[in-house]
């Protein structure tokens, strides 16, 4: 039976693409879903992948992964990262391993970006590849797994 990784991503993530390219690339969110479901399709593994500009919506789908015995989470909660308990608490509560992705570095931006409430509860934190990073954290969720190449 193959495992499933939930792939969520927070607010202004759908306008991927045309917003702030200088920091976000040029990439959409259709190319992200692409991206990991290829990684993912390599080690047997399906994709929930979704996006919401609603801070319980992520929350709602981080608790629906558990109960659906999702293998893990790759999130990047975006524009929560540095403000939301709730989503801290959901993952904490669902006992998942979370890997956090930011396409930019958020260490090289502004302070303000520098303190994620959702690192003290992830597995891994990735930021600055791009795109690739999402795809960094299905291989890391993968390793973790013991999962391998098919």
């Amino acid at each position: 039976m193959p495992h499933t990784v939930y792939v969520l991503n927070g607010p202004s993530l759908n306008l991927l693409g045309t917003r702030e390219p200088e920091t976000y690339g040029r990439s959409t969110l259709a190319d992200v879903e692409k991206l990991v479901r290829a990684r993912a399709e390599n080690v047997g593994w399906t994709v929930e992948f979704r996006q919401s500009n609603h801070e319980g919506e992520l929350v709602d789908w981080i608790h629906e992964a558990a109960a659906k015995k999702a293998i893990g989470i790759v999130l990047n909660p975006a524009g929560y990262t540095t403000t939301s308990v709730a989503i801290l608490d959901a993952i904490l509560a669902v006992k998942l391993p979370v890997i956090e992705v930011h396409i930019s570095n958020i260490h090289a931006r502004e302070s303000f970006r520098h303190d994620s409430y959702v690192s003290k509860a992830a597995k891994a934190v990735i930021c600055g590849f791009g795109i690739e990073g999402y795809g960094l954290a299905v291989a890391g969720l993968a390793a973790l797994a013991g999962a391998g190449s098919k």
